[in-house]
């Protein structure tokens, strides 16, 4: 992907007044426009941990009690801080941002980066994608500072300490010389204690000897410095792995309708199916990601148990689960921007058609659990996988179908006991859980049954096989644990049934016990 090749560009955004910001987006402000402060207990007193613009212009700063705060401004309106709640709303922001650029990471406490490098050319340059950024956030509500450059160091530097917008690429340097130290990034009291050096820009810490000031301030220091400059590139951890391939359509007017939603995910599926077979690919678990004009974001994944490039298919799966959603889509103002991606893909190569079809039956069997996983959810679509037990009922486990159901089974997967051609299956297809008691009748106690009984009804045994022996898994059920001798038996009328006896006669218990484990018919 382009967005991860080339020269790097980043773009930082830093919200001021974020706690302030969400207060009167819930609320409003209010009517004589009083200003806001947010308070935080700070040992045993209630100080201002965030003031909005006009609090700040009274000066109402954080770090004041308050008790001097209204001592200043009597009518000040008072909020109780919910760092929880502005978490939350920064991670609403970064999701809305996810439609610049799909590499959006949450930067500290107020900020957000994007990684914007190769995206720039869709919103007209650099300039006209952060003027457009600044101003639909500035419309929700929001006070932000902006700034585009080559280091998410420099650019975070700049972004809240200037109101350049963007630094040319290799021009970080100049940009940031006339900034304060602070702009590092560094804790207060190294800020003091540079200050008290007489370094209290970038550009005096810059112009020093870099190995005494390690020595005496601390060897990272120097590596801020170095990433503030735009001498070293550190880049940032998007909040969600890159997809990877991905299309998107972009709307001049919001879409509303559901069946132009339809349609553009139907179209967005030819497009990305297009791109898998150009490289080769098959996706195995996709996601379509619808973004509001009001700037929510609805995410819906789909997944499929083999490599799928087909357009067809993939329109059907998320039809399937858009009719199944438990919560509705809904389009509120309408999507401005929907995208479909491919979040897991595989080498996929054709397949060749077998003479004796059964290909088909895979796939028809393989699309019939794609679909019910879609619509059911995939964790409601099981099948069963062998176990490394003789024990039967630990000799398998529940999986969810769609995670391996292509070619047959996960590598992961033990191979299932098979018996020999034109013999009866070795284990029966229904089991009791757990296995039913039976007084059964043996003509020598180490014998197969002769006769048991069974829910009141007596059955005349015909014909029998066993025993299979099945020694007990001591380290799991301890050194108490009893032998089973289990028989296939069938009765007068032709049915099947699967019967053990717990316990060796007077080695392990007097009289063993017999149970009704299986049925075979």
């Amino acid at each position: 992907m382009s967005l991860l090749s080339g020269n790097r560009r980043y773009l930082a955004l830093w919200f001021p007044f974020l706690p302030t910001d969400r207060l009167e987006r819930r609320h409003g402000a209010t009517p004589d426009e009083r200003p806001l402060i947010v308070l935080a207990r700070v040992g045993s007193a209630l100080r201002v941990a965030h003031a909005d613009r006009r609090a700040r212009a009274l000066g109402l700063a954080p770090g004041l009690t308050l008790a001097d705060a209204r001592a200043r401004v009597p009518d000040v309106v008072v909020a109780d801080r919910d760092a929880g709640a502005d978490h939350a709303l920064l991670k609403r922001v970064a999701d809305w941002c996810d439609r610049f650029t799909p590499l959006v990471g949450l930067d500290g406490e107020d900020g957000v980066m994007l990684d914007v490098t190769g995206c720039v050319h869709l919103f007209g340059g650099e300039a006209a994608m952060r003027a457009e950024i600044v101003s639909r956030l500035g419309f929700m509500g929001f006070t932000v500072q902006a700034a585009i450059a080559g280091t998410p160091d420099a650019a975070r530097a700049v972004a809240r300490y200037t109101t350049q917008g963007v630094v040319a690429p290799g021009m970080e340097a100049e940009a940031v010389r006339p900034l304060p130290a602070a702009a590092l990034g560094i804790d207060g009291a190294r800020v003091l204690a540079l200050a008290r050096a007489g370094l209290k820009t970038i550009a005096a810490i810059a112009d020093r000897p870099r190995a005494p000031l390690a020595a005496r301030f601390g060897a990272d220091l120097m590596d801020r410095l170095a990433r503030v400059l735009g001498e070293v590139d550190h880049p940032t951890s998007p909040d969600r792995p890159p997809p990877a391939l991905m299309v998107e359509r972009r709307f001049a007017e919001p879409l509303a309708r559901t069946e132009d939603i339809d349609a553009t995910v139907a179209g967005l599926a030819q497009g990305l199916a297009r791109q898998l077979e150009e490289h080769g690919l098959g996706g195995r678990q996709f996601e379509a990601s619808f973004f509001r004009a009001d700037g929510i974001v609805r995410r819906i994944a789909v997944a499929s148990g083999r490599p799928l490039r087909d357009a067809r298919i993939l329109a059907r799966l998320y039809a399937e689960r858009l009719d199944a959603l438990a919560d509705p889509l809904d389009p509120g103002f309408g999507f401005d921007v929907i995208r479909l991606a491919a979040l897991a893909c595989e080498a996929m190569e054709g397949r060749q058609a077998r003479f004796d079809g059964s290909e088909e039956d895979d796939e028809a069997v393989a699309g019939l659990i794609d679909r019910l996983s879609a619509r059911l959810d995939a964790a409601q679509v099981m099948r069963f996988a062998a176990e490394d037990s003789h024990v039967p009922e630990r000799s398998f486990r529940t999986v969810e179908a769609i995670s391996s159901h292509a070619g047959g089974g996960s590598a992961a997967d033990r191979a299932w006991p098979a018996a020999a051609r034109g013999e009866p299956p070795l284990l029966p297809l229904r089991l009791f859980a757990p296995p039913q008691p039976v007084e059964a009748m043996a003509e020598v106690p180490d014998g197969p049954p002769i006769r048991f009984r069974w829910r009141r009804i007596v059955h005349d045994i015909v014909a029998a096989e066993g025993p299979d022996r099945i020694a007990p898994e001591w380290w799991r059920d301890g050194e108490d644990a009893l032998t089973r001798d289990y028989f296939r038996v069938e009765d007068r009328a032709g049915h099947r049934f699967w019967l053990f006896r717990e316990g060796l006669y007077r080695r392990e218990r007097e009289r063993p016990r017999w149970y009704l484990h299986g049925l075979f018919a």
